[in-house]
């Protein structure tokens, strides 16, 4: 992996200090009742729904000390923001060539400790008719479990509630993930489309 904000001395501990500092004058509260010792996980991040998940996505993830990588759109990596979003953990997502993205992760998974993929299946802030699975194909393929975080705006409750391992069936664990999510309030609820399963099962976008 590249080098990040995980790996800068003297800065990760400021960063912290600004993480944690942010998170209680914001008023929010952190959750990490589900959030794991150690291990390889993969970071489920929803609802997406807003500019202002990421901020406090990577707050609270600062705050838990989760050395977290992040994968984004092409767009974001564009430009002079690019080095400053790779050095902030994020990996560029091309499209086209999703399956190789998959295979990647899966890879990296396996000669890795340690390890913490973020993804946002939903893709866009915008409304969407269905999850993206490459977040599941990557974890069942790395046999490594989902960490479901959450952004809940209206009770201002951020972090990872739930770890569950895939079992295979791609419909049944996305009802359970699914479940999970009913309750959370993204800052857009609107945007959010409760149904996630309105899925294409053959197809690991």
């Amino acid at each position: 992996m590249h080098f990040t904000i995980h790996d800068t001395p003297i800065i990760i501990h400021l960063m912290r200090g600004i993480a944690w500092l942010y998170i209680k004058l914001s008023g929010w509260r952190v959750d990490n009742t589900g959030l794991p010792k150690s291990g390889n996980y993969l970071i489920v991040a929803a609802p997406h729904t807003s500019n202002w998940d990421f901020p406090i996505g990577l707050s609270l993830a600062l705050h838990m000390r989760i050395k977290a990588y992040w994968i984004g759109k092409n767009s974001l990596f564009k430009g002079p923001a690019g080095p400053i979003m790779r050095w902030l953990g994020g990996i560029p997502l091309d499209r086209s060539r999703a399956n190789n993205l998959v295979e990647a992760s899966i890879q990296a998974y396996n000669d890795s400790d340690g390890l913490a993929f973020a993804i946002a299946p939903e893709g866009t802030r915008a409304w969407s008719p269905r999850w993206k699975t490459g977040f599941y194909y990557i974890a069942h393929g790395a046999q490594v479990p989902l960490a479901l975080a959450y952004f809940d705006f209206e009770k201002k409750v951020g972090g990872v509630g739930k770890m569950m391992q895939t079992s295979g069936n791609l419909a049944q664990d996305m009802e359970e993930i699914e479940n999970f999510y009913s309750r959370i309030a993204g800052k857009n609820p609107q945007h959010y489309n409760a149904d996630i399963r309105g899925l294409n099962l053959k197809n690991q976008d």
